[in-house]
């Protein structure tokens, strides 16, 4: 018997994962004001046992709940736990029984030209199916909530195509693991998702836990510089951060950080992205001292900043 062909075996691959995830994403059907239903407004990936569910801030948007809808044909109606706009991401929790969930990968593995296969939901479109490759890592997401902007850094481009209704739902590896939530279509035939790592899981668990995300905030404006060779050579690594503007007397600016510092490291780690900054912005760094080492006229400076919440909008 001749060996199955690439194909074959690639429709092998989306048609398995296809099968393992489609009953974990749901449509939602996302209540607005005065009572009056909505239209779908997107999808939902299965994240817990006991009625937890992911999707996008900007699907659920200001709403407190809705109904979510299975492959199945089952339906429950759930509540709006938390809603972060500036990962956008939020938390769900159905009030009835949902199927099994979904196996969270790591986007941090990804690489470029990996296969990956986008699973949504839109209302009228259960189990839209679509598969593509990683055409890029590393992009950034504008996001805004308020007056505050942020970056949603490290967010997934892929070519598999993205239905109307498919925001929120999975982007899968080929053994069926969630490794972003469908965010936005960043051009004709490309994606984007919101990636599975460490930080969307800290984001996550404040969601679940409290509702909403604690954020520090240093008043920083940066951007990627190269370091001079001898900082490389002691410090193993090319790049550091930039600060390219400060916010007036904010937390930075108050410690003493200049416009034209080279950020080094932060709490002993290395800086070289804005995502390295991020990590630390949570709300146990809120009020307490930072070490910051930065490169200034071609020697190193410590400086101590203590880092301020981040007013919610």
């Amino acid at each position: 018997m001749a060996a199955d062909s690439p194909l074959d075996a690639y429709s092998r691959i989306v048609a398995g994962v296809a099968a393992e995830l489609t009953p974990k994403v749901a449509s939602l059907r996302v209540t607005q004001g005065r009572g009056r239903a909505g239209e779908s407004l997107g999808s939902a990936v299965v994240y817990t046992g006991d009625g937890f569910l992911l999707t996008n801030a900007h699907v659920v948007g200001r709403a407190s709940g809705g109904t979510a809808l299975f492959s199945d044909g089952t339906s429950s109606p759930f509540t709006v736990v938390g809603a972060d706009p500036l990962s956008d991401l939020a938390v769900v929790r159905a009030g009835a029984a949902t199927p099994e969930p979904a196996v969270l990968g790591e986007a941090e593995d990804l690489v470029v030209g990996q296969l990956v296969v986008a699973v949504g939901s839109p209302l009228g479109l259960a189990g839209s199916v679509t598969a593509g490759v990683v055409s890029a890592l590393g992009r950034s997401l504008p996001t805004r909530s308020g007056s505050a902007v942020r970056l949603v850094e490290d967010v997934i481009q892929t070519d598999a195509s993205l239905n109307p209704g498919n925001s929120g739902g999975a982007l899968a590896d080929s053994r069926a693991r969630v490794v972003g939530i469908n965010t936005a279509v960043a051009g004709i035939g490309l994606g984007l998702a919101v990636p599975i790592n460490s930080t969307s899981r800290k984001i996550i668990s404040a969601l679940m836990q409290s509702g909403r995300v604690r954020r520090a905030y240093l008043g920083i404006v940066s951007a990627p510089t190269p370091l001079p060779a001898w900082l490389h050579e002691r410090v193993g690594r090319k790049e550091g951060l930039r600060v390219a503007d400060l916010v007036p007397d904010g937390p930075a600016a108050r410690a003493g950080i200049r416009t034209g510092d080279i950020l080094v490291s932060a709490a002993g780690k290395p800086v070289t992205t804005a995502q390295d900054l991020q990590r630390l912005m949570f709300a146990d760094a809120i009020g307490r001292p930072l070490e910051i080492t930065v490169l200034r006229n071609g020697a190193l400076v410590d400086v101590i900043a203590q880092p301020s919440e981040l007013a919610a909008a």
